[in-house]
């Protein structure tokens, strides 16, 4: 064999490999671009700096007001910004006792309990074995937690701030709860792979101001981006189930309700809203013409929003309503006008089923014009949920009822999830947005079974 046939060969094998090559670092960057991404507060102008650095006032821990309570007391205000007891408590459970289900394409994930209780809640934890759970997602036995703890927006708390929620959380009476087990499926129920997805999407550092936005913003961005999380709901995820930053806001689904879009897009967002209606609906759940909170968000509203000073709500709406426009297509522009009625007129569209759902159990309390006659928190003019032509909030307030905006005085929705087939909660979905919203979805009975499961405790 000549040197000239080897050389040849040679050539010949590398060949193959230059594309295999180029394609991997193609894949490579691209997975590196969909799983990476700015911080949350990315799209700011201006540069992060120590808290220490900053001029105009620390925006973290308790407002002025607050400053000269007891340890606990802050604790308790901070806990309630943080919304604690929503997802730390079970339907009918003891608060803070755990056993919240989330429920997941591939099983489902249980809270803990975090009442001082020393055998099955928090009441062994150090300082520092909480900082770590709240922060890092670890455990004391080194066992890592899953990001439905939201963890990667926790790490931005600070020290005084975290602790300070311990001190309220130990000052709760123990309550003995064990743990539900997971039912999470392989590969998800391998705890040890959460080292890696924090490696990647936990930047486990404290919260740092943007020089050149007023104290008001960066309190706002305390708010929404560590103890409120709001991007926890609000936010689409990446592949890996962590929060795409790219589309910050634009919303999406979660847990089986829809997060709406609240970025400053004037058709999907927010962006036409004024800032009376936006403070108005974070803090009492209603904003008259736009909707009433329900679901988790009505949960969060009664136990977390409606509980923060009227400074902090401020600061929130002027940290929101500075996020960049993001379009979405899942709230069209929303109907405002009252819709006339003849019950003579056949239904539109076909769904005569859907009408006499709606005739027997909604017409009494929302009305056939879509404006209650007794309460503006049941109008379903306006609406985003009525507006939205996946109705997958409309679905779940059908199934689950729940109360609206409590924190706004309060009417109770009942639930009409044992008392209709699942085709008739899609026929009445269906009649009730393409009567009352944008455009009307096209649910089946299949896609409200799927949404049922996906609240079921």
């Amino acid at each position: 064999m000549t040197l000239r046939t080897i050389h040849s060969r040679q050539q010949g094998a590398v060949r193959p490999r230059v594309p295999l090559l180029v394609g991997a670092l193609v894949l490579g960057g691209l997975g590196v671009w969909l799983l990476g991404g700015p911080g949350p507060m990315g799209f700011a102008k201006g540069d992060r700096v120590a808290l220490s650095q900053y001029s105009a006032g620390d925006p973290t821990g308790v407002p002025q007001g607050r400053a000269g309570q007891s340890l606990v007391e802050r604790g308790e205000y901070l806990a309630k910004a943080a919304d604690c007891v929503v997802c730390h408590t079970a339907r009918g459970g003891e608060p803070f006792a755990g056993g919240f289900a989330f429920t997941l394409p591939f099983g489902a994930i249980y809270s803990t309990n975090i009442t001082p209780d020393r055998e099955t809640g928090i009441g062994t934890y150090s300082d520092a074995q909480f900082l770590d759970a709240v922060r890092r997602g670890v455990r004391p036995d080194g066992s890592r937690l899953y990001p439905a703890m939201p963890y990667a927006s926790y790490t931005y708390l600070t020290d005084a701030d975290t602790l300070a929620i311990k001190a309220y959380l130990f000052s709760l009476p123990p309550v003995r709860a064990p743990a539900r087990a997971d039912t999470l499926s392989f590969p998800f129920n391998q705890r040890g792979l959460m080292a890696v997805w924090s490696a990647f999407f936990n930047a486990n550092e404290r919260f740092r101001p943007v020089a050149g936005q007023t104290a008001q913003w960066n309190r706002g961005a305390y708010l929404a981006e560590a103890l409120e999380h709001c991007g926890e709901c609000h936010t689409p995820r990446n592949p890996a189930y962590a929060l795409n930053e790219r589309r910050k806001f634009a919303g999406a689904v979660t847990g089986g309700w829809r997060a709406y879009n609240i970025t400053a897009d004037t058709r999907a967002g927010v962006g036409a809203w004024s800032d009376a209606d936006l403070a108005g609906y974070l803090a009492s759940g209603h904003a008259a013409g736009r909707g009433t909170a329900s679901g988790p968000m009505g949960e969060i509203v009664d136990a977390s929003l409606s509980e923060l000073d009227p400074a902090d709500i401020s600061a929130l709406v002027a940290y929101v309503r500075s996020v960049p426009a993001q379009s979405s297509a899942d709230t069209p522009e929303v109907p405002s006008a009252p819709v006339a009625f003849s019950h003579s007129e056949g239904p539109g569209s076909g769904k005569l089923a859907g009408k006499q759902v709606f005739e027997g159990a909604c017409a009494g309390c929302h009305g056939w014009s879509g404006q209650s006659p007794l309460s503006a928190l049941a109008d379903l003019t306006g609406s985003r949920a009525v507006s939205d032509p996946k109705a997958t909030n409309v679905v779940q307030i059908v199934l689950a009822g729940g109360s609206l905006a409590p924190a706004h005085g309060g009417i109770y929705m009942p639930a009409f999830g044992r008392a209709y087939s699942d085709s008739e909660v899609a026929s009445v979905a269906n009649y009730v947005t393409a009567r009352f919203g944008a455009e009307g979805s096209t649910l089946d009975a299949a896609q409200v079974g799927r949404l049922r499961a996906q609240t079921a405790q």
